[in-house]
């Protein structure tokens, strides 16, 4: 019982810290605001990849690794996925990325307030899942939260469906390889990693290089973008396979929270009376949906359900 319960704990701590750093990582990628978003992509892949081969050797998954590999010969699909997966990472990466150091932090913020939402809407789509009363209502809720925002400044909220849409289709990719974060990351950084030396090598030529040109201190910031990337996603891994699913989803929030309040209150980026309504519906909506399978909305659905056999 000890060992169970000092193990809950442990997932919780890890799981919530690893939130709490994808939450404050906005403020690190400011201190390198002067970089362009794509060489601070291509920075964060080129030493994401190298960070997490330090990684696999000192916890000795090498086979783990052989093994993968040998799945891909069996099963060349795999090997598709694994580009697409490393695709939509990147992306995700660029746009969060541009949108911190362009000023779109709340936007941002409400782009992964909308990622659990759209990820049930995958599952709807590719597994057949299905949604109750109240998860359908949460769904309307949060739509009009999204078109309100749309109509009032005359166009769709693009950075926030991008981030939404990108992580969302990413974890849907993550569900069908079955592969741990580390290796995971692992191949997809391997995927898009010469593309990213491509462009860094483009730019040195150029003289363009950002990594040569500025301090020592933004030199090693740019190479701690791959630990910086690789710390939270380990640390969620480890967390999250010793805790309930449903906890998961309820720490999942405090990453868009801490970002949503950094940009408010460091960063001054407006927050309009149009912001609090849409930003009000997405919560609203992810408070029904988080209640949703809870016994007493269960026990109101299926009164409803009763009024309207009994009604028709």
């Amino acid at each position: 019982m000890f060992t169970e319960t000092s193990s809950y704990k442990q997932g919780l701590l890890y799981t919530a810290f690893s939130y709490l750093l994808w939450g404050v990582l906005p403020l690190y990628w400011k201190l390198i605001h002067d970089v362009t978003s794509e060489e601070i992509l291509a920075h964060r892949i080129f030493w994401s990849f190298l960070f997490m081969l330090v990684i696999l050797s000192f916890t000795k998954e090498w086979t783990n690794v052989k093994n993968v590999c040998k799945r891909m010969v069996k099963h060349p699909s795999l090997i598709l996925i694994l580009v697409l997966s490393s695709v939509l990472i990147s992306i995700n990466w660029f746009v969060y990325i541009w949108s911190v150091n362009h000023e779109h932090l709340i936007e941002a913020s409400l782009g992964y307030y909308i990622n659990p939402l759209i990820s049930v809407l995958l599952g709807i789509i590719f597994f057949k899942e299905k949604l109750n009363l109240w998860q359908k209502c949460s769904f309307l809720i949060a739509g009009v939260g999204v078109l309100f925002m749309t109509i009032h400044y005359g166009q769709i909220p693009f950075i926030a469906i991008t981030l939404a849409l990108s992580f969302g289709l990413y974890g849907l990719t993550k569900k069908i390889t079955k592969l741990s974060s580390g290796i995971g990351l692992t191949f997809e950084a391997l995927v898009v990693t010469p593309i990213a030396i491509g462009y860094l090598i483009i730019l040195a030529t150029k003289g363009e290089m950002a990594f040569f040109q500025f301090d020592l201190a933004t030199n090693l910031l740019l190479i701690g973008a791959g630990i910086a990337t690789a710390v939270p996603l380990l640390l969620f891994a480890s967390g999250a396979q010793r805790i309930p699913l449903f906890m998961v989803g309820v720490l999942q929030y405090i990453s868009p929270t801490i970002t949503l309040i950094i940009g408010i209150i460091v960063y001054k980026e407006p927050f309009t009376n149009i912001e609090l309504i849409t930003f009000s519906c997405i919560w609203t909506a992810l408070l029904l949906f988080t209640l949703s399978n809870s016994r007493y909305f269960k026990k109101v659905e299926l009164k409803l359900k009763k009024q309207n056999s009994i009604g028709m």
